[in-house]
């Protein structure tokens, strides 16, 4: 977790600089995100969202901190906005599969977990946080981890 922290600390010095710098924004959003700040997670990607209001990878951020805030409303609200910009997003599809299992949707969560792999069979795995194979029926296990 390390290499989060030093993230963070980049970024905070980068919008030091360019305090509308978007991506900067987001990049924090996501690493805050992975160490468990998700108060802070949430300012930031509320941060990138006003600045860039039309960014995909700023929706899929934020829908990943609701997952980890147990909102699955709020992050597929947010990933459905992220695959309106970009369909084929491998991150956005994992993300609105395990909010639709947290929902529980096991068949729409499922589906988009599938097109997902079919995309990036291991993003899901990239992403610990994501619990993806404890949320996932044997069947789809099987095949995820046949990859």
């Amino acid at each position: 977790m390390a290499q989060y922290d030093r993230a963070v600390a980049e970024f905070d010095r980068a919008i030091r600089i360019d305090p509308d710098y978007a991506a900067a924004f987001n990049n924090r959003c996501w690493a805050r995100a992975i160490l468990g700040a998700l108060t802070e997670a949430l300012a930031d990607c509320d941060a990138s969202l006003r600045l860039r209001p039309e960014s995909a990878a700023a929706l899929d951020s934020r829908g990943f901190v609701y997952l980890r805030l147990n909102q699955p409303e709020r992050a597929l609200a947010d990933y459905d906005a992220a695959l309106k910009l970009r369909p084929k997003s491998a991150s956005s599809l994992y993300g609105r599969g395990i909010a639709h299992l947290k929902q529980p949707n096991r068949a729409g969560g499922e589906a988009d977990i599938a097109a997902a792999m079919q995309i990036d069979p291991e993003g899901c795995r990239a992403v610990p946080a994501l619990e993806c194979d404890g949320a996932l029926s044997s069947d789809v296990q099987s095949s995820y981890r046949k990859r």
